[in-house]
């Protein structure tokens, strides 16, 4: 309507003038119902080229959507194991801080195996010190070894010299006797200081190698135990959840309810965009929307990103061909909008609908110089028809009220 009363101005209003002050004609008499096609063709028929060329290049290089939406995610709340429900410390719509502990699983059996693995660690330490006390008998067992070793080989010189000052004083089998004791008691000491080398090893490796283990098992029994209390990953508020004591909670199957994240849809707005617009849509490009969630506010936004795919033609595969055919509805350009000042999705609820205009700026190519005289113009054109879509954005969000809860009654 607007671009027709612009165009009619241009057209309809000078051929109007011209049949009436110049030719003489007069509303009513020459200028009637009947006759008004036949004496303003000329402006009617401009009017109609030059509005549906101004529709046409305003929609193009200034695009408008209503498929704006304040996307979010939310995060569900689940254990990373099954178990029953031992204690519930939120309620539904509960603000929760990042950390905070929503409901603890039953316990038992990871708390037994905490405390088995603090045994284990207990026991090893107990082996410690047995294996120090046996290290210190060991070394006496090789005093006791060395000096039984001595006193033999002392006793053996001794009747081998008796011998051979009087042979018939010492018989040849008692020297026998303690050369066998000497190399037994000699094998003696070899057997002690392998066994306090076997214990000095225990001490050194075996021992710290077995307390690590245990400290990793109660390391991983602790981690299973903290995990029977599920936490809060981040700031945000507890909706759908119905969880009372008793109740059993499966990861895969059965969550416990949804955490909504206190920035979900306040940071950006996603909007889907025409294909013919692909050539059009620019990351950087000023745009404006207004929200049924926030009526009569205009709040400006910059195209912070454009997706390079479009998602109707996504597939996967499956054990049946994909036929064009089913896919040919058309999608749209993802593009993602961010206010241009801070705060100004404030007031707008998460997956809130919006209506979003982008304008096409070429400022910066007309500053530069390059363009010619008939492009220069065009651009000029281009960049003053964006005001028209401004009004219509502003004219929409005075009507979108009155066509909310008037004429759709919600």
């Amino acid at each position: 309507m607007i671009e027709l009363m612009l165009c009619s101005m241009l057209t309809i209003l000078p051929d109007y003038l011209f049949r009436r002050y110049a030719q003489g004609k007069r509303i009513g008499r020459e200028i009637n119902l009947y006759t008004m096609w036949f004496e303003l063709r000329w402006g009617i028929t401009a009017c109609l080229m030059l509005t549906i060329s101004l529709v046409t290049l305003i929609f193009y290089f200034h695009p408008a959507t209503k498929a704006v939406t304040a996307m979010y995610r939310t995060v569900t709340i689940l254990p990373e194991t099954n178990g029953r429900v031992a204690d519930v410390y939120v309620g539904i719509n509960d603000k929760v801080e990042a950390g905070q502990p929503l409901f603890r699983l039953d316990s038992s059996r990871q708390q037994a195996a905490v405390e088995t693995a603090r045994r284990n660690i207990a026991e090893v330490n107990a082996a410690t010190e047995v294996a120090r006390t046996e290290l210190v008998a060991a070394d006496g067992q090789i005093r006791q070894a060395e000096g039984a070793y001595r006193q033999t080989l002392r006793e053996l010189e001794t009747k081998v010299e008796l011998r051979q000052r009087s042979p018939n004083t010492v018989s040849p089998r008692e020297i026998e006797q303690l050369e066998i004791n000497a190399d037994r008691l000699h094998g003696a000491i070899d057997a002690a200081r392998a066994n306090k080398e076997t214990l000095q090893t225990k001490l050194d490796s075996l021992l710290p190698a077995q307390k690590a283990s245990a400290e990793a098992a109660l390391a991983e029994a602790e981690v299973d135990l903290g995990k029977t209390v599920v936490r809060a990953g981040v700031t945000g508020t507890v909706q759908q959840f119905t969880l009372r004591k008793g109740d059993v909670v499966n990861p895969m199957i059965r969550p416990a309810g949804i955490l909504v994240p206190a920035t979900a849809g306040r940071l950006a707005l996603v909007a889907g965009f025409g294909q013919i617009e692909a050539q059009v849509i620019k990351k950087g490009m000023i745009a404006e929307v207004t929200c049924v969630g926030r009526p009569f506010a205009i709040i400006p936004m910059v195209v912070t990103d454009v997706q390079d795919v479009i998602a109707a033609g996504q597939y996967r595969p499956t054990d049946q061909l994909i036929d064009v055919s089913q896919t040919a509805r058309p999608g749209t350009i993802t593009a993602f909008l961010e206010p241009l000042y801070v705060g100004g999705l404030e007031g707008v609820p998460p997956g809130g609908t919006c209506i979003a205009n982008a304008y096409t700026d070429n400022h910066h190519e007309l500053a530069s110089g390059h363009p010619g005289a008939s492009r220069a113009l065009f651009l000029h054109v281009v960049d003053a028809v964006g005001i028209v879509h401004a009004a219509i954005l502003r004219i929409q969000a005075l009507l979108l009220p009155v066509q909310t809860l008037v004429f759709t009654g919600h």
